[in-house]
């Protein structure tokens, strides 16, 4: 009893040392003077958005740096919910998911945080944030009051908002302000009993203290539906909109406090096939000093963009899908590299004009190098998919109803008949997502299907000829209504007048099989030209003494993924691009062992089976004939 009673004695007395800090730190919204107040004083943000998901643990501190540098007193960031819990119950808040260690660093660093935990983040991210997981309720809707996602949402604002209380501000840490859901007025759904929901379980976990706010486009209807009593309505918009309309919005959702425009538009995204993104440097200046003189507050989206490492880029869904490419550069003051740009320095000459800057040089760019060229061999691809499931019926295929969440699946049965004269083998009703890869007895068809093309092909074989299907997840759609993304075959597929049955099912699990080693050089296979269908090439990055940046590239390949030293560097595809080159951080090298190189090409590898690393990007290529579904790329491109 004794030490339970000092223990309690001991807190008592520390009570008033705790509540004089917490009674010296506070920040809070002036409704009669519309502004913001941080201890007492009045405050502007001047913020740029960073996502640690998508930038190597070891340059965090880099790219805050240089973010302090240029001026900025706020950063703002997303959390994704699937970066965190990827299996239901699992949460990994570990190396380069360690949130509190990038909030300690923003906080030494000498930056505020505004934090948006989602749940639903969009971001150009795998589903908005939102775990695949939540798709094995197959009639689960998401966003919504929906009771099975209500429960998951809690279980998970349990594990990371518990977390981040000690990190508001009030309680000494540099967390501001905490946004309710994300852009909610641009969703369907328009549930405000789900946004109640929200706000009292941010309530429960983080107090009533902490602004909480929400983020809505610039249209009556995303404010009605996205903004609630009790959150503070702010607004996103770009280099495209008149300012002061803008904030004449905002003003009828919520008449006094200060002007905000969470979501500042320094860039935009790439899609695959289409032109590289970009917004003029003058155009993000001179509205950025407009938008300050008026007193707004103001987040840049994006300051730092980064890169979608291995599966984690979304996908868009309004006419077609539209696949978001690996780089995350976003046309971005700080590049995807974190080097800083003539945009950067433009936005630094701005807000001299309203807060003084760091004094001292601005943090270089990273050292970069040209490796020079790797030639490949192929490998063998069989010990790496397991079967995980054997499904009677031609129903209930797609990925999470066997816990594949991410890369490809390997779907296999045999022809029910001969078929001697070329048949059409049909997936009806855009049943495949994304891509489709298709084989009979080994040899590959010369035609891929894609998701929101006709997706007929024609096939010959013998009755019990092996008919193997490699179904791409090129990212789940991470704005819209059509964010209940499953993968995989969705439905029947037919040949002829059959009906395809008795299907197995294995994941293609090939970051596994590469952290262990075993698509290494040496485990070559025979009898498999390049160019024969999806394959896994090989090779070593000698060590030259330097762990420099470096960035990929491969010319003459057709579509894959690539790893370095077991880090899944994301998706190429350079004949459609724009993107020519995955960006390699230099922490991902080794100066003084050899480096292991990885490609799955999914189409056709060149006959020379190099890769280059150099020491520039090519972000900015583009090729229209690549528009054009099931055309023999055109190599010129």
């Amino acid at each position: 009893m004794k030490p339970l009673i000092t223990f309690v004695l001991l807190s008592l007395c520390l009570l008033p040392i705790i509540f004089v800090l917490a009674d010296s730190r506070s920040f809070s919204i002036d409704y009669k003077n519309n502004c913001f107040r941080k201890d007492g004083k009045p405050f502007q943000y001047i913020s740029g958005s960073i996502h640690y998901s998508r930038i190597p643990r070891e340059y965090w501190k880099d790219r805050l740096l240089k973010m302090y540098m240029t001026g900025l007193n706020a950063i703002q960031v997303y959390v994704p919910w699937n970066f965190h819990e990827t299996l239901q119950g699992v949460f990994n808040f570990a190396g380069d998911r360690d949130l509190e260690y990038f909030l300690n660093l923003a906080n030494q660093t000498g930056l505020l945080v505004i934090l948006r935990p989602g749940p639903y983040i969009c971001a150009e991210w795998e589903m908005g944030g939102l775990p695949a997981w939540l798709l094995q309720k197959p009639n689960i809707i998401l966003r919504s009051a929906d009771t099975e996602y209500l429960k998951a949402t809690s279980v998970w604002f349990g594990v990371l908002l518990t977390k981040m209380r000690p990190w508001l501000y009030q309680n000494g840490g540099n967390i501001i302000s905490v946004q309710v859901e994300n852009e909610y007025g641009s969703y369907f759904a328009c549930d405000y009993n789900y946004m109640r929901h929200l706000h009292n379980l941010f309530r429960l976990f983080l107090g009533e203290d902490v602004i909480l706010f929400t983020t809505d486009g610039n249209t009556d209807k995303e404010m009605i539906c996205g903004t609630l009593e009790g959150l503070y309505a702010t607004i996103d918009f770009g280099t495209d909109t008149n300012i002061t309309a803008a904030f004449i919005r905002q003003r009828r959702f919520e008449p006094k406090g200060p002007l905000v425009n969470s979501e500042f538009y320094t860039g935009w995204l790439d899609h695959w096939g289409d032109k590289h993104a970009s917004v003029d440097t003058v155009k993000v200046s001179k509205m950025l000093g407009e938008m300050l003189s008026m007193g707004a507050s103001v987040n840049m989206y994006m300051f730092e963009g980064g890169t979608n490492f291995g599966y984690w880029n979304g996908a868009d869904h309004d006419t077609r899908f539209r696949s978001v490419v690996t780089s995350y550069d976003y046309n971005a003051p700080l590049s995807e590299a974190g080097d800083p740009t003539d945009k950067l320095l433009a936005i630094r000459d701005v807000i001299k004009n309203f807060r003084d800057i760091p004094v001292g040089p601005m943090p270089p760019a990273t050292p970069k190098f040209a490796y020079g060229f790797v030639t490949l061999q192929k490998v063998w691809t069989f010990h790496i998919a397991k079967l995980i499931c054997k499904i009677s019926s031609g129903l209930s295929l797609c990925y999470v109803n066997c816990v594949q969440y991410y890369g490809s699946m390997l779907y296999r049965t045999t022809l029910p008949r001969n078929v001697p004269e070329p048949t059409p083998l049909i997936s009806p009703l855009n049943g495949i997502h994304d891509r489709a890869y298709v084989s009979v007895n080994g040899v590959s068809k010369p035609l891929v299907w894609v998701m929101d093309t006709a997706l007929v092909m024609n096939v010959t074989g013998q009755q019990g000829d092996q008919l193997d299907i490699i179904v791409e997840n090129m990212g789940r759609v991470n704005f819209g209504s059509y964010i209940n993304d499953n993968k995989g075959l969705l439905g029947n597929l037919i040949l002829g007048n059959d009906v395809l049955t008795d299907w197995s099912i294995y994941p293609l699990d090939i970051d596994t099989a590469v952290a262990n080693g075993w698509l290494q050089a040496g485990h070559s296979g025979s009898g498999m030209e390049a160019g024969d269908g999806p394959m896994i090439y090989s090779g070593t990055l000698k060590p030259t003494g330097l762990a420099w940046d470096t960035f990929v590239k491969l010319n003459g390949w057709t579509k894959g993924q690539v790893w370095v030293n077991g880090v899944n560097l994301g998706r190429y595809w350079p004949q459609r691009g724009p993107q020519q080159t995955l960006y390699v951080p230099g922490p991902f090298l080794s100066a003084t062992q050899p480096n292991n190189i990885t490609v799955l090409e999914l189409e056709r590898a060149p006959s020379h089976r190099r890769i280059l690393f150099m020491d520039r990007p090519q972000l900015n290529t583009f090729c229209a004939v690549n528009h054009i579904p099931f055309v023999l790329y055109d190599k010129s491109c």
